[in-house]
């Protein structure tokens, strides 16, 4: 026999990998013995990989299972909002069921990348000639609204001790347009997860507050529907919210009302921009690192918009759009709904909420006082 073979010969039921010949070393020493490409196990951070990857579904298939019901209530009673009933559909499932951690990694991707690309959906919604239509002087008014909402609620917010990170991300979501602004704020500076929950939280509560409050406000004073549309649009938080109190105010006032509140929504784009500005600057209290001047949800949300006021769009197009915006943003309300739990906004305290009741107050003053005063 060769002295170099295996004396054990090379039986199929060898319970060893395969390995390279032995050869010989420099020194008359047997070689390291490498095992077999084949054997070789694969390495701990691509299995890490794989399974991140394959985690992402669970979280995505719930939050487009929750879209799916709040879909599904809205074809049942067509006046409410998909979107507020995804976020109490997440609202109640996180406090009423501990949600596992395999959901969390698809729950954070419907929270900011559905997002995104709802708020760029949004965009087809928007026909700059409808808002122009409005006349010079109540564009101006929105500007007010929100130039003034953020700034009133900010100082207020100072003045009551909120921290600068949470009083952004209310004054951003009462003055523009509700949880989709603290959600596209919080995409531009990386809010802490309780602040955001918070800020959620306060929109829908007061918001849900307006839809009733705003028509019985409206109807002691001596108003126009056209004029009871401008305010509701201006003041009310969510586009959703100012659908519901339009449809209770009648008449014209309906479609008045979302004109103006998408109007208030065309300012997100400025806003996020002045705020990546400042945060390049260092000028304002939200963080350290700087984001892009110009978020690139916030560029395809322009474009869009830009699409559907200068290209000949046809109603399918457009119905396909607002039926994806819908299923987009009432998914990423879900996931946000998901964030907001009783225990975070105990630890938050009150002063929030005051904010939240006076930036309230502070909007619809803003809109009602400008509405008068344009006649």
């Amino acid at each position: 026999m060769d002295k170099d073979a295996d004396p054990r010969g090379s039986s199929s039921a060898d319970p060893l990998p395969k390995m390279s010949p032995v050869t010989s070393g420099a020194n008359g020493q047997p070689a390291p013995v490498v095992p077999d490409s084949s054997t070789v196990p694969v390495p701990a951070d691509e299995r890490r990989t794989d399974r991140r990857q394959s985690s992402v579904l669970p979280g995505l298939g719930l939050a487009l299972g929750a879209a799916a019901v709040a879909l599904l209530v809205q074809w049942v009673a067509p006046p409410v909002s998909p979107l507020l009933v995804a976020i109490v559909l997440g609202v109640a499932l996180t406090n009423l069921w501990s949600i596992p951690d395999t959901f969390a990694p698809g729950m954070k991707v419907a929270a900011k990348r559905l997002l995104r690309l709802g708020i760029v959906a949004l965009g087809l919604q928007l026909a700059l000639g409808d808002i122009l239509a409005l006349g010079l002087g109540m564009i101006i008014v929105v500007l007010l609204i929100v130039g003034l909402g953020i700034g009133g609620t900010f100082v207020m917010g100072k003045a009551l001790g909120v921290p600068p990170m949470q009083r952004l991300l209310i004054a951003c979501g009462f003055s523009i347009c509700g949880a989709a602004a603290v959600a596209a704020v919080d995409g531009a500076v990386e809010a802490e997860e309780e602040d955001v929950a918070s800020a959620i939280g306060l929109v829908v509560v007061f918001g849900t507050l307006m839809i009733g409050l705003v028509p019985a406000i409206l109807s002691l004073m001596d108003l126009t529907h056209h004029q009871e549309g401008l305010i509701a649009g201006g003041s009310i938080h969510e586009v959703a919210q100012v659908v519901a109190a339009g449809g209770i105010l009648g008449g014209g006032a309906l479609a008045t009302a979302v004109v103006v509140k998408l109007a208030r929504v065309l300012m997100l784009a400025p806003v996020i921009t002045v705020i990546g500005l400042l945060r390049r600057r260092g000028d304002a209290p939200v963080g350290d690192s700087g984001p892009p001047l110009i978020p690139l949800f916030v560029a395809g949300f322009l474009v869009a918009a830009l699409a559907r006021t200068l290209l000949p769009l046809g109603p399918t197009i457009l119905a396909g759009g607002k039926v994806l915006e819908t299923i987009l943003l009432s998914a990423a309300m879900f996931a946000l709904g998901c964030g907001v739990r009783v225990s975070v906004l105990k630890k938050v305290g009150g002063r929030p909420v005051v904010l939240g009741a006076l930036s309230t107050v502070w909007v619809f003053a803003v809109a009602t006082t400008g509405v008068l005063l344009i006649g």
